[in-house]
């Protein structure tokens, strides 16, 4: 059962109102609030520490930025003085979280879920304080759990209500496969909370219904159900996707510091504000003030630059984000960055193409030469526009649009 609205013995009071606040700020939905206020009242008044939930699958190595903000999310109500759960999905990412897919989704490995798992903390302390993080693996209970008991879980969620969810309801009315293992994912997400015995659970808002399951399984299986914090999804780069490695639009936590600022730099005007709500830790009074000097007339770029200075900071130190704000500037004025990347090929001559595609400055061949044919290659600060040419052995300093540079040393 739900806790009751109000109880006399945990009144609301400023503290719990300044909590709900930080609770609230940013999300996409908090559910139900009015039972997660009498939670922060109760903990208020018995000193007992909430127990907050985020799960994350590592079906990648790295964490970028759109992942950070629901870790921004739990660092806040960590720095408030509640437990945290940093849950590291190993038995569920061997399922594949079909959310917000169309088709199946291929099923790691275990020796690839171990491999991503071993980067995923580390990266995740960088936002989390690690002394007080709690870090568990779901195959602690998930495995244990074994046929007879993933049938008595089964048995408590209707298939009604699993298709329900958008993209299974979608699928199916398109006539595309849905396998059935692919229903335990939000089942065994579900039973994550039951195990962990969660009183809120933190995710994207594709995330919701998965989040709802745990609620409701944990009702089944006699507990206090946990409360949902949703947040929005990141757009990436180019403002339309979110953020994602596989659209390349992504800003990674353990990109250099360099490239991470150029990226926050490039940011469109309108993305910026949506950029300073979910990743900055500045004041929304602040942010306010900030967006009415820029409505004013102030140079959205000053904003840019805060925002970019904040971030970078945050993941690399500030002499770090200082340094790439100087090399920012630096490349502004045409120049060439401080420190590049080295890049030994061999093979002279080579073709200009190649080079490019060997050197890692374009994806391919083709792709190379367009960007040649476009004026976006310089070779020791000359543009280049014959795509027929052929460089000699030798060191050069290759630069492809903007922000790629590298020192090629070509024999």
């Amino acid at each position: 059962m739900a806790p009751p609205p109000s109880d006399a013995r945990f009144p609301v009071t400023e503290g719990v109102l300044a909590a709900m606040a930080i609770s609230l700020r940013g999300c996409d939905e908090l559910l139900p609030q009015e039972d997660w206020r009498h939670k922060l009242a109760r903990s208020e008044a018995t000193g007992e520490p909430l127990r907050i939930k985020l799960g994350f699958d590592p079906t990648a190595p790295d964490i970028h930025l759109g992942h950070t903000v629901v870790l921004n999310k739990l660092r806040q109500l960590q720095d408030l003085g509640h437990q945290v759960v940093f849950l590291i999905g190993d038995f569920t990412s061997m399922i594949g979280d079909p959310s917000g897919r169309n088709a199946t989704r291929p099923p790691l490995t275990r020796e690839q879920i171990e491999a991503n798992a071993q980067t995923y903390y580390r990266q995740a302390s960088l936002v989390l304080e690690p002394s007080k993080t709690e870090i568990r693996y779901n195959s602690e209970w998930s495995d244990p759990l074994g046929a007879r008991g993933l049938i008595q879980l089964a048995s408590r969620y209707t298939v009604a209500r699993m298709m329900e969810r958008n993209d299974f309801h979608d699928r199916f009315k398109a006539g595309s496969p849905i396998s059935v293992h692919e229903f335990l994912y939000p089942l065994m997400q579900g039973y994550d909370s039951v195990a962990l015995r969660s009183d809120l659970e933190l995710g994207g808002t594709d995330q919701k219904f998965n989040l709802l399951v745990g609620r409701h399984l944990q009702a089944e299986y006699g507990q206090e159900p946990q409360c949902i914090l949703t947040m929005p999804l990141l757009e990436g780069l180019d403002g339309v996707e979110k953020m994602s490695k596989s659209k390349n639009n992504y800003i990674g936590i353990a990109e250099p510091a360099n490239s991470m600022f150029a990226k926050l730099l490039s940011i469109n005007d309108e993305l910026m504000w949506k950029y300073f709500a979910l990743l900055s830790f500045t004041s929304e009074a602040d942010i306010a003030g900030l967006k009415a000097e820029i409505g004013g007339g102030r140079n959205p770029k000053d904003a840019k630059v805060m925002l970019a200075r904040e971030v970078t900071a945050r993941f690399h130190g500030t002499a770090a984000a200082d340094a790439a704000e100087q090399d920012f500037q630096n490349r502004a004025r045409g120049g060439v960055p401080d420190q590049l990347d080295e890049r030994r090929l061999s093979g002279a001559p080579l073709a200009i193409g190649t080079l490019l595609k060997q050197a890692g400055l374009a994806p391919s061949t083709s792709e190379a030469l367009r960007l040649v044919e476009q004026g976006g290659v310089r070779i020791d600060g000359s543009a280049v526009s014959d795509k027929a040419l052929k460089l000699t052995a030798g060191t050069y300093v290759v630069q492809v649009g903007k922000r790629k540079f590298a020192r090629v040393l070509l024999s």
